[in-house]
This record gives structure tokens, C-alpha cells and sequence, in this order.
């Protein structure tokens, strides 16, 4: 599992281990109990967001590993719903309080769009990503954040910020799988120094049944999880798989193998997916929406109770 022990260096020198645990739809007790495992077992990099609402476990999970502050990568989100500078730089703070840390090694602003309008509405809402990263801008000079950056952001989503921004975005963390590659995207991001992470690496497990995946992954002597996870690694990607099982956080970093280039490009040109199913991205999007409407109609920001959309 050497990948473990392998970084990427962002475009602010900061290196960030190559493999990280998603911690996405784990409440606080699994996300603690997830992160202490996945930290025991080698992995350095965690990955959370306030829309997780897991902050807290993420956080006790750390304090629970035994390990080094200083040898774990956090990274966490900013609310989609957040698109002024007051309500951004109070969720940092939030987000530190919550973890119990000192400082976040990365923050990103989660989505371009509030989850209720995304694929919903052409409003790209320029001006309110504007104000939220410089809100992650000041919080980096501040020393609360070692980098910044992006996730779900389009190419015009990502020119606003290169255009208006004094701290290039570190990455772009956005959806790259194997059926569902966004090339173009890619080579932009790539083009600008912008790292790219690939969250749902596995498609939320819609490609666990594709016959030519099956038939590539025998032949490396793999899983398709594997394979998948190896895939975003050759093309220069950060996968993020979620699982809260300790036996597939070691499998998913169990990927010391490379794809050959013939096999690498069958698995460019596979046909796109076309139906994740309910336990996918839809399935978030159905709550965040929900709870986004729920939120507006209450504090205007952050639900104090528990709803019935959540988990």
C-alpha cells in the first residue's frame, strides 16, 4: 500500500497524500470510528464538509488515531448555501471549532451553486463565490487554512475565481470516474496548476457490475474498486473513496499496479453512465435540497434539529 505514503505537491508548495478517506453520509459516531481505522491503518488524508454534518466525529477520530497532528491532511467544505464573506468566514470558524483543530490543512467551497439549484438554474452565482473565497483567502493569510480551493466548479465557475482571486484555487474537487470523466475540465484545471480530486471514484458503485471493468480487473488480478481507484490515479487525479468498512480502506489502497496504456484507453471510452441509482448522487442531492428549503424557512442558515430528511 505505498500509496499511502505518496503526495501530490499543490501549487502553494503544500504537499497532500494522494489517497484519501471521504467520509460522505457517515454520521458522527461511523465517521469517528472511520477516520480512527482509516488513520491506524496508514491513510493521512481525510475528507469531510460541513454538508456532512460529521465534523465533529471526523474531529474525535483524530484524537482517537494517536497520531501527529502534523502527519494528517484535513480537508473540509464550505456550505453550498454560503455566497456572502460574513457567513463564509463565520462557517471557518465553525468548521475549526468543530473538528478541534488549531488549523484546516484545505478548505473548499463545496458547490458553485446552492444544492437546491444545482441542474436547476443558470445563475452561476459569480459574485457570491467571489465573497466566499475571499473569505477562505483571508482565513489562509490568517493561518487557518494551509490551502484553498474549489469542488464542483465548472470551467466558468473556475475563470471567475482565476480572474478575481490573489490565492490560485489548490484544487478542484469534483466527480471523475471511470463512465463519467470530465476531460475537458481536467485539462483546464491541469492547464492552470489546479489539482484535481476525484470524489465517488467507484460511481457510487454503478460500474461494479460492467463486463469489460470485470474482465480488466481479472486481469490485474484486482477488484473493480481497485481498478476504478487506479484509474484517477494514472490520469493524474485524487480519489476520494468513502467506505466506513476498515477491509476496503485497505483493499482501496492496495492499488501498487499500472494499468497499461491500450487498457488505460478502453477505459476512457467506456459508455457514459447513465443511472447512478438512489443510493447515489441523487440521493444527496435530493437531501441537501430538502434540507437547504428546510433551513430557509428557519435560521436562514445552519438547522439546529435533527430532520427527517437526514440519513
Amino acid at each position: 500500500m505505498t500509496i499511502l505514503n505518496e503526495d501530490y505537491q499543490l501549487n502553494n508548495g503544500v504537499k497532500i497524500p494522494k489517497l484519501a478517506l471521504g467520509t460522505w453520509l457517515l454520521d458522527d459516531d461511523a465517521a469517528e470510528k472511520a477516520v480512527t481505522a482509516a488513520l491506524q491503518l496508514g491513510y493521512r488524508h481525510i475528507d469531510t464538509a460541513e454538508a456532512y454534518e460529521n465534523e465533529k466525529g471526523v474531529g474525535r477520530g483524530i484524537q482517537q488515531s494517536g497520531k501527529a497532528r502534523d502527519e494528517i491532511f484535513v480537508t473540509t467544505k464550505l456550505a453550498a448555501e454560503l455566497k456572502n464573506y460574513e457567513s463564509a468566514a463565520q462557517a471557518i470558524d465553525e468548521s475549526l471549532q468543530k473538528l478541534g483543530l488549531d488549523y484546516i490543512d484545505m478548505m473548499i467551497i463545496h458547490s458553485p451553486q446552492p444544492w437546491k439549484e444545482v441542474n436547476q438554474s443558470a445563475d452561476r452565482h459569480e459574485a457570491g463565490n467571489l465573497a466566499a473565497y475571499q473569505a477562505l483567502e483571508d482565513a489562509y493569510h490568517a493561518g487557518k487554512l494551509r490551502a484553498i480551493g474549489v469542488s464542483n466548479f465548472n470551467q466558468h465557475d473556475l475563470q471567475n475565481i482565476l480572474d478575481h482571486a490573489t490565492v490560485r484555487p489548490a484544487v478542484n474537487q469534483v466527480l471523475a470516474h471511470v463512465t463519467n470523466t470530465p476531460f475537458e475540465l481536467i485539462d483546464f484545471c491541469q492547464q492552470n496548476d489546479i489539482l484535481v480530486e476525484a470524489y465517488s471514484p467507484v460511481a457510487h458503485g454503478a460500474v461494479l457490475a460492467n463486463p469489460i471493468l470485470n474482465e480488466l480487473a481479472d486481469k490485474y488480478g484486482v477488484s473493480v474498486a481497485q481498478l476504478c481507484i487506479r484509474y484517477d490515479l494514472q490520469l493524474g487525479l485524487l480519489p476520494l473513496p468513502k467506505t466506513a468498512n476498515p477491509d476496503h480502506m485497505k483493499q482501496n489502497a492496495d492499488v501498487d499496479f499500472v494499468i497499461a496504456a491500450d487498457d488505460l484507453e478502453t477505459m476512457k471510452h467506456l459508455e457514459h453512465i447513465k443511472d447512478y441509482g438512489k443510493d447515489g448522487f441523487s440521493r444527496f442531492m435530493e437531501v441537501k435540497s430538502n434540507e437547504t428549503n428546510c433551513r430557509t424557512r428557519c435560521t436562514g442558515r445552519v438547522c439546529p434539529r435533527i430532520c427527517s430528511f437526514k440519513r
